[in-house]
């Protein structure tokens, strides 16, 4: 049994692509400004930090050089390298190789005077001579870490506040570059809507009284008139219930019942009968008696229409349709021109058009994967160019 699942959603497909897109896009840019202003926020508070602490470094370095210098003038004495409990400290020569160290990070760089590195925080000086060989002396104080909890804080807060501030001002600017669109959309949905309107009176009038026309009294000339004047009314007719569909598609509520499918389907053949003769389509049946399904009636109906219409639309002159029918698959296959592998998945998106030659506005494959998600149906398409095209509906 399958069941109906009506949705309430509000959005057209369109304007679903146009958000996800923007929003995607527009997320990921400020991300990125916000990243980048947290960077600079960060650099900017640790340098202001390894300043604040350079004036103690520099004081420890003054003594270190003050210690080298006595040992330097009394290596005789006293061979002890100088240490001290407030940093620990490295001297290199002018080489940059080390000559001693009592450093925690042996990875230094000469090149700067104050950084920061892995959790200590090396001062590096030139002393005025070479005590003990050493063209630079290297000052070294553990960092507490406190500062870095206090502007990580800082920043996650602050970062948090811009990035929510950043998205609902996106989406007021969403809102306002999608209102153009949907008043257009609105405006186009409204005049389909009272166009097909303003069709459905004429056109139904005419196929009822072609329908009372005793066609066997007419004679060949008169007859050949009345079914292009049939065939014409009852494309119209089609293309009035397409448009219909997708005009008030979420306002439909589906009236499920138990159908005879088998029945419907011999119905709706005998109906493009007509416009199938015009292109001298021949129709071969393989359809199982007394199969059913429990589904709106209309809308299996338009389901089955759209199929049976693009078979007869893209065949050829003289071609022929061949409709099956088992008890959980419907099978419709033509001989017509195919549709390329690039072309079919997107061949359910509405508008879509593949082939200029020959009428049409796009929504009917639309109109049949619409009906299909609502009653979990599965569509499976088939092609060819040049030998045809074949689709199966399973349940």
């Amino acid at each position: 049994m399958l069941v109906s699942k009506n949705s309430g959603i509000d959005l057209t497909k369109s304007e679903t692509r146009t958000l996800l897109g923007f929003s995607f896009l527009y997320s990921f840019l400020v991300l990125v400004i916000l990243s980048v202003v947290s960077y600079l926020y960060y650099q900017f508070q640790k340098d202001l930090m390894l300043q604040e602490k350079r004036q103690v470094l520099q004081n420890y370095s003054n003594d270190l050089i003050f210690r080298l210098k006595d040992l330097h003038v009394n290596i005789d004495k006293n061979n002890i390298y100088p240490r001290d409990e407030r940093f620990n400290s490295a001297i290199f020569d002018s080489d940059k190789k080390k000559i001693f160290s009592t450093l925690e990070s042996n990875d230094v760089s000469l090149d700067d005077i104050i950084y920061l590195n892995h959790k200590q925080i090396h001062f590096i000086k030139e002393p005025e001579s070479y005590y003990l060989g050493s063209k630079y002396i290297i000052v070294e104080v553990p960092d507490d870490g406190i500062w870095f909890e206090v502007i990580r804080y800082k920043i996650g807060i602050s970062f948090l506040l811009a990035f929510t501030f950043m998205m609902i001002l996106g989406y007021f600017i969403l809102r306002q570059v999608l209102k153009p669109m949907r008043d257009a959309l609105h405006l186009l949905d409204r005049f389909i809507k009272d166009t097909t309107h303003e069709l459905n009176t004429p056109v139904t009038a005419i196929i009822t009284n072609i329908e009372m026309i005793d066609k066997s009294s007419l004679d060949a000339r008169l007859l050949k008139k009345i079914n292009r004047i049939e065939i014409g009314a009852k494309t119209i007719s089609n293309i009035y219930e397409d448009l219909t569909f997708v005009t008030l598609n979420n306002q439909i509520i589906s009236k499920n019942e138990d159908i005879n499918l088998s029945n419907l389907l011999k119905q709706r053949v005998d109906y493009f009968n007509s416009l199938a003769t015009i292109k001298k389509v021949t129709f071969h049946l393989n359809i199982k008696d007394d199969v059913f399904i429990v589904c709106d009636i209309k809308k299996i109906t338009k389901l089955i229409d759209n199929i049976l219409s693009n078979a007869i639309k893209y065949n050829k002159i003289a071609g022929f349709i061949k409709v099956k029918l088992n008890h959980n698959i419907l099978s419709i296959e033509d001989s017509g021109k195919g549709i390329s592998k690039e072309n079919l998945k997107n061949l359910f998106e509405r508008y879509s058009r593949f082939d200029k030659s020959v009428g049409g506005f796009g929504i009917g494959l639309n109109i049949v994967s619409l009906i299909a998600k609502e009653y979990n149906l599965k569509v499976d398409i088939k092609s060819q160019i040049n030998i045809g095209t074949t689709v199966e509906v399973t349940w």
